[in-house]
Formats: C-alpha cells, structure tokens, sequence
C-alpha cells in the first residue's frame, strides 16, 4: 500500500491527543518535552518499575518503554545488553503489559509509548491482540522501529479502533519530499533520528543536527522529538535550542544504572540533569 492511498494515520486518537498534551504543556513552559527510555524487566521485573517510577518523578513529559527483543536491530549495544539481561531474568512480551500497567496504574498522568519491533508487535497478522492489551495496560502510543507507512496501513487501522498513536521516525537519510509524507502519518508526535547509525550513547552531536531539525519541523503537523545519541545535559539543551519539541534519552540512562543495573541514585541524578536541560 503506498503512502498517498492509506488511512489518515491515528493523530486523532485519543492516545495522541494525550501525547499532544504533553507536548503542549512543556511549549507552555517554555521547554522542550523530555522523554527519557526505560527497558520493560531490566535488570529484573521489580526494579526496572522502581526504576521507570524514578525516572518519570524526575519530570518526565512521556515515558518510552522498551520491550526486551532478541534481535533489536536499530538499538546499539548498550540497549542489546539490557535487553538480553531482560530476557535472561525472564522478562517477556507478556511481562512488558504487566509492567506498563503498574506504571500507568502508578502514574496515570503519564502518556507511555512502548518501542518494539514488528515481529513482536505485529508477528505474521495485523497486530490487533497485542494492540488491544498494550491499549488496556495504558499505553497512548506505540513506536515500531521497523514499521513504515508503506506498511503500516492495516496497522493504523487497528491502532484507531483501540484508541492508540502510531509514532513513526524519519532520519536524516530521510529525502524532504518523504519526511513530510511520513510526518502526515505520525501519531502524537514525529521521531527524528539524529545520526546515521545504531542508538548509543555519544561524546559530541553531529552538527548537522540543527539543520536537520528545522527542515523536518518545517514539514511536520505533529510535535517532532529528537532522539539517538543524545546523552548529556549539553545535548539536551542544544536539541532544545534548535527549538525540537521533544528530546529522548535511552542509552545514557541505562548506562546511568551502571554495570548491574541497580544505581537508582545515578539515573535518578541523570534524568533530573536531563529535564533540567529542557528549557530554551
């Protein structure tokens, strides 16, 4: 199915119009959202909801929930050893829901968008099982990294009928022409992938970053948020002076949690750094 002849997308959902709400309130603020990633049952069940629970009371504006998959291709190699020491601990996609509804049961106010792959989300049919028991845990909106709107029709379909924003990412290999049809698609808010390459962590911010930002906000009707590779406060505040309205964090954090996954204190200290970072 091509882009011009799909459904409208799901940015009239009302899990979008609570990623927009978030969005929304930090522009109020004068700040850009901040997004920070947990992954669902890392380093076990119990503490990774501690640590997902911390994270969001150090201000967080949306949470992005990682679900533990055995072969996660566009995460870099932080977010592979977390996932792998998930699903050795016994973390699966079932363990994932029960997590995201303790957390939304414990932070109601708190949109969160789970980031999976398509064999997990999606498998051989249309997605609508797990769709419909991610809607019932909490979830607003759904990122699948290797899902796009060529594809993602029928997918759309099933998120709308459950409530649910599919969030789709263009990156700077992204043509212009592309972005702004992909961008018409995004429900919630825009994924803006800000290098070539894996997510990690990164010493220094490419600085093609800014250009790239503007031209995708130029072309987008939904919030952009810009991710991979941001690590410091010092990221945080140059993707928030290069006016995104949104900045992920994933690989830092969990590099914050150290070599055990249990440094509660340091992640905490990190992700209050990061939000600190946000204003313009």
């Amino acid at each position: 199915m091509s882009i011009a002849s799909a459904p409208t997308g799901t940015d009239e959902t009302p899990g979008a119009r609570r990623l927009a709400d978030a969005f929304g309130t930090a522009r109020g603020e004068g700040r850009a959202a901040f997004i920070p990633y947990v992954v669902a049952g890392y380093p076990d069940a119990d503490s990774s909801v501690e640590i997902a629970l911390a994270i969001a009371d150090a201000g967080a504006d949306i949470l992005e929930v990682g679900l533990p998959y055995s072969d996660p291709l566009a995460d870099g190699a932080t977010l592979q050893r977390a996932s792998q020491v998930a699903l050795r601990a016994g973390a699966s996609l079932e363990g994932s829901l029960r997590l995201i509804e303790r957390i939304a049961a414990q932070r109601p106010g708190l949109p969160l968008v789970p980031m999976g792959y398509a064999n997990q989300i999606i498998g051989g049919g249309d997605g609508e099982t797990v769709m419909r028991r991610l809607a019932s845990a909490g979830a607003a909106g759904i990122i699948v990294a290797d899902l796009t709107p060529d594809e993602g029709g029928a997918f759309e379909a099933v998120a709308r009928d459950v409530g649910m924003a599919v969030v789709y990412l263009v990156a700077p290999t992204t043509p212009p022409e592309r972005r702004a049809r992909v961008a018409a698609r995004s429900g919630g808010f825009l994924y803006c992938v800000s290098l070539i390459g894996l997510t990690g962590a990164r010493s220094a911010l490419a600085p093609e970053v800014r250009d790239l930002v503007a031209d995708v906000r130029s072309v987008s009707p939904v919030p952009v948020a810009v991710g991979f590779g941001i690590s410091t406060p010092e990221h945080v505040a140059a993707i928030a002076r290069a006016d995104a309205d949104g900045v992920v964090v994933a690989s830092a954090l969990v590099d914050a949690l150290g070599e055990q996954g249990t440094d509660l204190a340091g992640v905490t200290t990190l992700a209050h750094a990061l939000r600190g970072a946000t204003g313009h």
